[in-house]
Order: structure tokens, then sequence, then C-alpha cells
């Protein structure tokens, strides 16, 4: 049940509605069904996230990525990831230049100078150069020979992966997994979907996409986001949740104490509170409710939790471990 609120907010939660669900149709023109994911990256993006999407090739990740770039009136660029690729590559570098007769340095813009940065395949690329986007993503700003050179808002960077099980890929570093808002696992289509995946792509012409949003549009939803109310007992449930994916504490579970070397670390409740917010907003609520950390607690946390070395060797999921402290957590 919603709570009163003065009618400029009611409105401002109408109209953040409206806005959500004109991206959200956008986009599903040409991404056929994957609505969680949809709504998932699009929560990430009013929240100022980037989302990290992983599954095999073939799956429309990409798609996804480019069609939410046309639906969002934004510069958009992308990076091919290859093992060959250089950290100036991402970021820009220092070339020589010539100006009133005198030979100077000047600094070239990398393509991560956009708002919207699709990193495509991001885990074939080498260690060093997937660590380049480290600053980008925390900061957003590159710093290039002692000079630091801010990127525009907004900007969020929507990486794809490939299973790490396969060849040709390097695990992302555990820091730059912590700076992904979401981690998502995109499935593979069920028989009905793909009849329609093909009915829509196999014509002469492709659904054409419209811009529907820009960036002020983002941003002000966002700001909207960060207003939300949380009372104290739920912001406890969060901290309580998030304490408890740790080993050591007094709440963690007997799965969370056998296969997890390192819980959670702040930025995953931030994560958590910040989405929890926005599912509040599209149930037209102005406040957070359990349920809604509950539900933002699997795509925050499942990458922010490092199995031990039993756990990896049985094959235990991040998910399950999530989904038991979620059990266990009470008032």
């Amino acid at each position: 049940m919603s709570l009163p609120h003065p009618p400029d907010t009611k409105a401002a939660v109408s109209h953040f509605h409206d806005s959500f669900n004109k991206l959200r149709s956008e986009v599903s023109k040409f991404i056929v069904g994957q609505k969680d994911i949809i709504d998932s990256v699009l929560t990430a993006v009013v929240c100022g996230g980037h989302v990290l999407l992983e599954g095999v090739p073939g799956l429309g990740k990409t798609a996804l990525v480019n069609t939410l770039a046309r639906a969002l009136h934004l510069k958009f660029q992308r990076i091919q990831f290859t093992p060959d690729l250089l950290p100036a590559d991402i970021v820009g570098t220092q070339i020589l230049v010539e100006k009133d007769g005198k030979k100077v340095f000047e600094f070239q813009p990398g393509p991560v100078f956009c708002n919207v940065l699709l990193a495509d395949e991001i885990n074939r690329a080498t260690p060093k150069t997937q660590s380049a986007l480290l600053e980008t993503m925390q900061e957003k700003s590159v710093t290039v020979a002692g000079s630091t050179h801010k990127l525009d808002k907004p900007f969020f960077v929507l990486a794809t992966q490939n299973p790490i099980e396969q060849d040709g890929t390097y695990p992302l570093p555990e820091a730059q997994l912590d700076r992904f808002f979401f981690k998502l696992f995109v499935p593979v289509p069920n028989h009905a979907d793909f009849v329609e995946i093909l009915n829509r792509t196999g014509g002469v012409e492709l659904p054409a996409i419209s811009a529907v949003a820009n960036g002020d549009d983002v941003l002000k939803m966002g700001q909207l986001v960060r207003e939300v109310p949380v009372e104290a007992s739920v912001q406890d449930y969060l901290v309580r949740v998030v304490r408890a994916t740790h080993p050591s504490d007094a709440q963690a579970t007997d799965r969370v104490k056998k296969y997890v070397r390192h819980g959670s670390s702040p930025r995953g409740a931030q994560t958590i509170l910040a989405a929890a917010r926005v599912h509040a907003l599209l149930d037209d609520r102005y406040h957070v409710a359990r349920e809604d950390i509950a539900k933002a607690a699997i795509p925050a946390l499942r990458h922010r939790i490092l199995l031990s070395f039993e756990g990896e060797a049985e094959g235990v999921k991040t998910d399950e471990v999530i989904a038991d402290v979620l059990a266990k957590v009470k008032e």
C-alpha cells in the first residue's frame, strides 16, 4: 500500500513510471522477451550504474545495448575487446602535433569519451587493458600523462562477456567486477521467443527504434530515485543482508561460512538501495519496502561475493548463497 505524499511528488513518480515504460517499450520493439534483463539494464542506467551482461554468443547482448543506445538520444561508442587491445585504444593518448611552429603533445580522446559505452566481449582483453576502465567507471574521468579529463554526464558502461569457461577469456579482476552495478545472465530464448526473433529479424525491414529520452531525462530520473525515502528499519534489514554474506558475521548462514571467502563490499549495499528505490517507483510507491531490497539483492551481489576453494570445487553458485541469506535474515 502506498504512503500518502504531496501532489507534486505523486506527479513526479507518475512521470518516472511513464518515462521508464517508454524506454522499456522502445527497446522491446527489437529485443524479444528478456523483460527482466531489459528492466534491470534500465534500472542500472537510471541509477548511473554499469552493467555486465554474461551469456554465450548470439543471445542478443550486443543488440540489446545497441537498441538502448538508439532509444536514448546520447552519444554511443563501441569497443570490441580483443587480446591485442591496448589501454590507449580505450582512454586515448598523447600525440605530437605542430602548433604555431612548435611541436607539442595534445591529448587525443579515446572512444570512452561518450555517454553509452559498449564494451563488447570485455573478458577477451588482457587484465592490463581491462583495468584501463577502472578509473573511468568509478570516477567518470580519464587521467593521461598527469592530466585528468572529465567525461560528460550521464556515462555508463554496458559490457558483455562470454562465460569464463570459454577459451580465450580472462576473468575480470575483483576490483573491476565491484564497479558493475548489476551482473546479469542472459538466458537462451524459449521456443515462442525463438519464433518471434525470426519473425522480427528475418524480414525485409528491421523494427524502427526512435529516441524517446535524452541525457537530461536520465539525470532527472536518477535524481528522483535518490530522493525516495527509506525507513530506518528497512535500511537496517539491508545492512544485515549484506553483512550476512561475510563468513565472520553472526548472521552468516552455514553455506556462507563453508563456501564464501569474502562477502560483499559496501558498494553492494549502495547498489541494492538504489535499485530498490527504482523498484518502489515502478510500483507507484514513494517508499522502499523489504521486498524491493530482496528483489535487488541477487543481481547486485552475485559478482561481489568471492567463493572459497571449496565453493569453487563443488560448483556452488553465488545466487544460491544469496538466496540462502535472504531466507535466513528476518525481521
